[in-house]
């Protein structure tokens, strides 16, 4: 049975916590700013998801939305591999979600997953959570 990103993230997250719940909202939000917006929150409090490549390898990188990844902890992550963002196909292929709505959890294929510690600063924080409309509360 196909389910929709949006679907498989509310399935995942009641695993583990059965008052989460996807917060869907009538405009989608393309950006940690926009998002932060929405919520009125710190644009810190919005995690983004990144996917990176290197060779045929994949990892995914998670921190708070103020915040640049660096090269040099991606490169660390790929034993000294240097490593680039993957494309829209591959984001979709590998996670299961489109660019801009990439939850770190409920991924299509299973890839390492590096959460940033600039996330540790917040007592709550969000991340998409499967489409450009929603948000999912994660600590």
């Amino acid at each position: 049975m196909n389910r929709s990103p949006l679907e498989r993230v509310e399935r995942y997250v009641q695993q583990y916590e059965s008052s989460l719940v996807p917060l869907l909202f009538p405009e989608p939000m393309k950006t940690s700013e926009e998002a932060a917006t929405t919520l009125g929150v710190e644009i810190g409090q919005i995690a983004k998801s990144i996917l990176f490549r290197a060779n045929e390898e994949y990892a995914l990188f998670v921190a708070a939305g103020d915040v640049r990844i660096h090269a040099k902890q991606v490169k660390a992550a790929f034993n000294g591999v240097k490593a680039k963002m993957a494309s829209p196909e591959e984001v979709e292929t590998v996670t299961g979600f489109q660019v801009g709505a990439v939850c770190p959890f409920a991924l299509q294929q299973e890839v390492p997953i590096f959460v940033d510690a600039s996330l540790h600063r917040f007592s709550l924080v969000y991340t998409a959570a499967g489409i450009a409309e929603t948000l999912t509360r994660i600590l």
